[in-house]
């Protein structure tokens, strides 16, 4: 399910950006417990924090890191989960293709489909 656009313009304004937000997904503390946005440009990946049960309004940024950063890899055996910088996270599966795309469009670039209308 894709985050709805009354979200995606919350965090956009909370972090007053213009730019393209090129990937966003929600993620909880693995175990449960405090709730995060991550929300991808070209320039960086901030991590969003949205207070305790996961809330849908921004509170605070949790960190900034450069989008050379891997958000991956994303474990699913017992559910899906990741690492990231030295926190442990827990996401939906249906948000794992959103992070192996934010990692595969840096990380592994001639992976990617070639865009049937360049020019466009």
């Amino acid at each position: 399910m894709p985050v709805p656009r009354p979200l995606r313009d919350r965090c956009r304004e909370f972090l007053g950006i213009e730019r393209e937000i090129r990937y966003i997904f929600p993620a909880m503390t693995y175990g449960g417990g405090a709730g995060f946005i991550f929300v991808v440009t070209d320039e960086q990946i901030a991590v969003i924090s949205t207070g305790s049960l996961g809330g849908a309004r921004p509170r605070s940024v949790w960190g900034t890191y450069p989008r050379g950063t891997r958000i991956g890899p994303v474990e699913t055996g017992s559910g899906a989960s990741f690492e990231f910088a030295g926190a442990f996270f827990a996401v939906d599966d249906e948000y794992v293709p959103v992070i192996n795309a934010a990692d595969t469009e840096i990380f592994a670039r001639d992976s990617l489909p070639r865009d049937p209308l360049p020019d466009l």
